[in-house]
């Protein structure tokens, strides 16, 4: 009896431990300092990362351009409140209304 409440004390910790992993899989943990002007040109789209949920961070979450060898794509999240961040959501969206 001991050894199945000792095994399913520990199932109950595993799944828990699984669980909270996952829920920051999709959120920024820290900001890049800047970006070199290459890679600002791989830029293909963003996303506000708000502190809601499971995030306590807000960032801007940039989305590049998805190279033939990866088979995810990139991300590379920036501080919101920096002036370079707010200069590449310009160029993004003038790229995006360019496109359309």
């Amino acid at each position: 009896m001991k050894f199945q409440a000792l095994f399913f004390l520990l199932l109950l910790t595993c799944m828990y431990l699984s669980v909270a992993q996952g829920s920051y899989g999709n959120c920024c943990l820290g900001y890049v300092d800047e970006m070199k002007p290459n890679a600002r040109r791989n830029i293909e789209s963003y996303r506000m990362q708000e502190t809601d949920g499971d995030c306590n961070l807000r960032a801007v979450v940039f989305l590049m351009k998805k190279r033939k060898s990866r088979k995810t794509q990139r991300t590379v999240c920036a501080n919101p409140h920096k002036l370079w961040v707010q200069d590449m959501i310009r160029t993004v969206d003038m790229r995006m209304l360019m496109q359309n």
